[in-house]
């Protein structure tokens, strides 16, 4: 049986590094935007904001937006020019841009973003009028509040933002033990000189001093974040708040929408059809289309569950599998391919090598791609899967990668062989990612959606699962309420999604679990909220 997970979604890039008036026309043509990104050669932190830079590039995907990525430091004159919209990730602390870049956003009446460090090259150049032409200046950066001990393990930091009455709170833990703080504290405070120009749009408060900032600035089209919103991300934080903001930035002003998916998760060969049966009743009963994520061949190369003999089922024999699907089908669900096997090879990887329990395009064990890893392997195992659902009558309508995370590769292959993915993803800085290199190091970031993204870093088409599952295991225990509340703060995004899935086996009576009664809840729970059911294939 598969072992439950849950995503928490914090961006794997998040390293520690703390310390001390009117909308723009909507473009006529999907906008062009430029994402400009620290760099600095020879640091550990070389790649970091270039994972960022992805992270930004996929949200602008939900806008089709024509997007270029480029390291700062390459920057040349009147670039900025050439596009719609500039954002500047400042990923790297002190690091100083060329100047051509300063002058260009001084100058530019185009829409420029400036995320975080770095803004004091510009705000304290003497040969910049900046707090006269913008209204606002840049007073330095805040950590936490004091350093984190034993005996004050939450010395606390600007971590609240409110959004249409919901406060967004920033990630943090701290690991006594090691002396580690995860989280990342640090913000850029800044003040309103003139009022006629500048306007804080929202603010941020620390909880333990009382004290408040601006978190999003704007000047006319110059506009600044006083943080990373693409650090430690998850279904309530503040990165949703800059997820919906984009429409503002690029005054693209899409209506107000709240969908809603389900999906029935990891239903191979080995799924208790009266479980499917129970769910694809209850769904049809309250008028909820759904989608199943199928695995078209089961592999238990190891006999785990077949008394130490392997055992191979393909779907032409997958009995069970074949009598849910159809059932399921003629009550409004749709099908999701989700792997080929989802696992690899006959080795655990990491847990039993069994489908559905396992990584089927990463070797996670080693954290690297597997050994054969090409467009070829890749390719051939979506082809060997789309033919066994094909030859049983089967036809998917979107693709979800096992786990979540394949290589670069893959998902590229992916993308060429299903027009939608349905999913989250895994992105990194390299093809062939070098996690362990003293300097330059690679970098991996989860990201979520809370929308549908039109194409991706990888030229996919994404549905966004924006709010996770439920589980019972007693060290990732995530309840219906987290779900319903992870729903509550999706909908501040003005066409955001609520979409979760579920494992079929936890309806099973001999699991012990109250899964079929949690799965009401959440269904009835989003559809009070205001959300529209929809199918996969009505995502848009």
């Amino acid at each position: 049986m598969k072992t439950v997970r849950h995503y928490l979604s914090l961006s794997l890039a998040s390293i520690v590094l703390w310390g001390a008036a009117g909308l723009p026309s909507a473009w006529a043509a999907a906008p062009k935007a430029l994402v400009l990104y620290d760099a600095p050669s020879g640091t550990q932190f070389e790649k970091l904001g270039f994972a960022y830079a992805i992270m930004l590039r996929n949200l602008l995907g939900h806008f089709d937006a024509q997007v270029d990525l480029l390291p700062v430091e390459q920057y040349t004159a009147g670039k900025i020019n050439s596009y719609d919209a500039t954002f500047y990730l400042g990923a790297y602390y002190n690091n100083l841009p060329p100047a051509a870049f300063l002058a260009d956003a001084e100058a530019t009446q185009k829409t420029l973003v400036w995320f975080k460090y770095n803004l004091w090259q510009l705000a304290w150049d003497a040969q910049y009028p900046f707090a006269a032409t913008h209204g606002f200046s840049f007073s330095g950066l805040r950590g936490l509040n004091s350093v984190p001990n034993a005996g004050n393990t939450a010395p606390g930091f600007f971590d609240t933002v409110t959004y249409k009455g919901l406060p967004f709170v920033k990630y943090y833990t701290y690991d006594s033990a090691a002396n580690v703080v995860n989280a990342d504290p640090d913000i850029g405070v800044t003040t309103i000189t003139d009022p006629a120009k500048a306007s804080a749009v929202l603010t941020i408060s620390n909880p333990k001093t009382q004290e408040t900032a601006p978190y999003v600035v704007r000047s006319g089209n110059f506009w600044y974040v006083a943080d990373m919103p693409f650090s430690y991300i998850g279904p309530r934080d503040r990165y949703l708040v800059f997820a919906d903001m984009l429409h503002d930035i690029l005054g693209i002003q899409h209506a107000e929408s709240h969908k809603a998916l389900v999906r029935l998760e990891d239903v191979s060969a080995m799924v208790s059809v009266s479980s499917m049966k129970t769910l694809s009743n209850y769904l049809s009963r309250q008028h909820v289309p759904f989608s199943i994520a199928v695995v078209p061949h089961y592999e238990d190369p190891l006999g785990v569950y077949n008394n130490g003999v392997p055992q191979t089922i393909p779907m032409a024999q997958a009995t069970n599998l074949k009598t849910s699907l159809n059932y399921a089908i003629a009550r409004g669900g749709e099908i999701v391919m989700h792997g080929y096997t989802h696992q690899y090879g006959n080795i655990p990887n990491p847990n039993s090598g069994i489908s559905t329990d396992d990584y089927e395009f990463w070797n996670i064990v080693q954290n690297r791609p597997v050994a054969e890893d090409s467009t070829a392997w890749a390719t051939g195992r979506l082809t060997a899967g789309l033919s066994e659902l094909a030859s049983n009558g089967y036809h998917p309508v979107a693709w979800e990668t096992p786990h979540y995370q394949a290589s670069a590769v893959d998902y590229r292959a992916m993308a060429a062989n299903f027009a939608t993915t349905y999913q989250r993803a895994v992105y990194y800085t390299a093809d062939v990612p070098q996690f362990n290199a003293p300097i330059s190091k690679d970098f991996a970031v989860g990201q979520i959606y809370p929308y549908v993204i039109g194409k991706d870093w990888y030229g996919q088409r994404v549905l966004p699962e924006s709010l996770g599952n439920v589980e019972y295991d007693s060290q990732y225990k995530y309840t219906a309420q987290d779900i319903l509340l992870n729903a509550k703060y999706a909908k501040t995004v003005r066409d955001g999604y609520a979409s979760f899935f579920f494992h079929p086996f936890l309806v099973v009576p001999s699991m012990n679990v109250p899964g079929l009664a949690d799965f009401k809840t959440i269904i009835q729970g989003i559809t009070q909220l205001g959300y529209t059911w929809i199918a996969p294939s009505n995502a848009k």
